[in-house]
């Protein structure tokens, strides 16, 4: 009796867990949102404020930046923006860094550049790892690491504790079937889920 219980109460942690904490941080994005909206255009609107409208000019201010930079010329103006974040000791490589994470993730990186994941497998070892090919060629890369036909390989950690990049011989690498986001998502819990692999098995499935 106590083991069936602890069982559906284990059941409906794990169940009610994740809806709470997406509901939560929902939440807390929304009230954030609505808070700033309220400072910067309470002025102009006085006390006409409906709710909702912290969410819908984060969401409209979102479109109009991805519209400008966009545009011929935006880039030279961003750069100048961007100044005073590339340049700082610390602030440089901690943005820097952000903003190699996020370009990876762009759609408009080219089809060369196209993200990928793939199993890594070393010879003579019965071990597969799972990561991301983060470059295709080692060929411009500074004197010292070896050359030939080699990718850069990202091996995240799991709970996103952090990772490791890896230069291997290319043919150490076997692409598989799952997108960028799903490889993220289980490594995020360690591969704990299968949900992510029942959903790729679906797409193969004739």
């Amino acid at each position: 009796m106590t083991k069936s219980l602890y069982r559906y109460f284990f059941r409906g942690l794990i169940t009610a867990l994740p809806l709470g904490l997406t509901v939560y941080l929902f939440y807390v994005f929304l009230s954030w949102s609505e808070t700033l909206a309220m400072r910067l255009i309470r002025p102009f609107i006085g006390k006409f404020y409906v709710p909702g409208m912290g969410l819908l000019l984060g969401i409209t201010g979102i479109f109009l930046l991805g519209f400008l930079v966009s545009q011929r010329g935006v880039g030279k103006l961003l750069s100048l923006v961007e100044l005073p974040f590339t340049n700082l000791p610390v602030v440089k490589s901690v943005y820097s860094s952000l903003k190699s994470f996020a370009d990876y993730f762009s759609p408009q990186r080219s089809q060369t550049a196209q993200q990928m994941v793939v199993v890594l497998r070393m010879p003579g070892q019965d071990i597969e790892l799972v990561g991301l090919v983060t470059r295709q060629s080692v060929d411009d890369l500074p004197a010292g690491f070896l050359q030939g036909d080699r990718v850069a390989v990202y091996l995240p950690m799991g709970y996103m504790i952090g990772g490791y990049t890896v230069f291997v011989p290319r043919d150490w690498v076997q692409p598989i079937n799952m997108s960028v986001e799903e490889a993220m998502r289980s490594t995020l819990f360690a591969w704990m889920s299968t949900a992510s692999s029942e959903e790729t098995t679906g797409r193969t499935r004739p």
